[in-house]
């Protein structure tokens, strides 16, 4: 008997770890589904998700208005934070334009490609430092010494945050994100609000210094810029939610999806030896392979609108209030527009129109340090590295529990050492 959409819940352990054969029968028997583990309505193709990303006026990215995302989880945790700390507000994520310009006009300059270029010496700088602490060990676990380090000691870099402080980001990030990923329960979402509530107070000790002694990082750039009032169009300077609210963004944001994006890509690469191997015989296919990674593994699996009315996606009718999954993992495999999209082809044409950044005005602006992290990652580690391989070949390749992120838990490998000697090819992915 064939599959259908309710054989499916993407809460469920066998499918969050796999969840590509439900998008699958969602995008071949009903592209916009009503999944009730969700209590959403799933846009599985590319066109219809495109579609709701270019019309805001119906399709709100301010989902606490006009819809009804929350859940015991994710109160909990937002109840500590507004009575110990800073409530949220809505700036980046959480607007549509006009309101959304403003605050991307003052985070836009921090990641255009122009400036990721000149970043080129100092990401591969980084790369190699840590590959250098685990390179004459023969073997690492990569995910915790390398996936997520590298994208959290930049981040920390531009903030302005010590390097020593990585681990506390990295908890810290987490904290903010899995209370909205459903695998929580209410002790450990007040948890996660108290430490969502200790990176406030750290920020805002930061926040206060940069007032009296601005430095070359963005939160001095953010604590003296002036942005228009939407209310009153007069210039001011950014309030303290505001400022907490767009630091949570870029903390989550500058190293969640980063490195799942470099672990997934270490995994299709060990679960493709002959990949692999063309790799490391031709570099310069590594551009290449990167989009393919992040259009076959994408780490966002979706993100969230709200009907502001009676709307319509493709041949389904939207009721006004109802929540809205973009599914950019299932619209990246859309057989309409990426043929065969079920299989990974790292020389892909075309590869790049994937939606794993998003489009349009909620493109993610971080998309360019994203791209050369990676770029220079595979690079270097390909260059530096040699016989990669997993320490256990049965390895299950887990996934850590969300219904919206997409990372391994762990990636434990082995390896021969190819050069010892650091690696600075000053490569820039544009």
């Amino acid at each position: 008997m064939a599959e259908c959409p309710a054989d499916f819940n993407l809460l469920d352990d066998a499918v969050r770890e796999c969840p590509f054969r439900y998008f699958q029968t969602i995008r071949e028997q009903s592209p916009v589904y009503f999944m009730p583990e969700l209590q959403a309505y799933y846009v599985s193709r590319y066109e219809d998700l495109r579609y709701v990303k270019k019309h805001p006026e119906l399709f709100s990215n301010d989902i606490y208005t006009y819809g009804n995302r929350g859940g015991s989880a994710r109160n909990i945790a937002e109840k500590y934070r507004s009575e110990h700390g800073w409530r949220r507000v809505s700036t980046l994520q959480r607007t549509d334009p006009p309101v959304h310009t403003h605050y991307r006009k003052l985070i836009n300059d921090a990641f255009t490609v122009a400036r990721v270029r000149k970043m080129t010496d100092y990401i591969e700088t980084t790369v190699n430092d840590l590959i250098d602490q685990f390179i004459g060990q023969g073997r690492c676990e990569f995910m915790s010494e390398y996936a997520i380090p590298l994208p959290c000691t930049i981040i920390a870099d531009q903030l302005g945050v010590p390097r020593s402080m990585i681990d506390d980001l990295k908890q810290w990030s987490d904290a903010m994100l899995a209370p909205g990923g459903g695998f929580v329960d209410d002790a450990q979402a007040l948890e996660c609000g108290k430490l969502v509530v200790e990176a406030q107070h750290f920020f805002a000790s930061v926040i206060e210094a940069r007032r009296e002694q601005p430095e070359d990082d963005i939160i001095s750039d953010l604590v003296h810029t002036r942005m228009q009032d939407a209310v009153t169009g007069e210039q001011r300077l950014l309030d303290m939610y505001e400022l907490m609210d767009l630091l949570d963004q870029l903390l989550t944001g500058g190293n969640e999806t980063t490195t799942n994006a470099i672990g997934s890509g270490l995994m299709l690469l060990l679960q493709r030896p002959q990949t692999l191997a063309q790799l490391h015989a031709h570099p310069d296919q590594i551009r290449g392979f990167i989009e393919e990674s992040l259009r076959f593994e994408t780490p966002v699996l979706h993100l969230w609108r709200a009907a502001t009315q009676d709307a319509r996606i493709g041949e389904m009718d939207i009721p006004k209030g109802s929540l809205i999954a973009l599914g950019y993992a299932s619209a990246n495999r859309d057989e309409v527009v990426f043929s065969d999209g079920e299989t990974f082809d790292a020389a892909r044409q075309k590869a790049g129109a994937h939606l794993a950044f998003g489009s349009g005005p909620h493109h993610c602006p971080g998309s360019a340090l994203a791209r050369q992290e990676m770029f220079s990652t595979f690079h270097i580690l390909l260059q530096r590295l040699a016989n990669i391989r997993l320490a256990d070949p049965q390895d299950p390749f887990a996934h850590v529990p969300s219904n919206f992120l997409r990372g391994l838990k762990s990636l434990n490998i082995q390896f021969d050492v190819a050069q010892r000697e650091r690696y600075l090819p000053g490569l820039s992915v544009f």
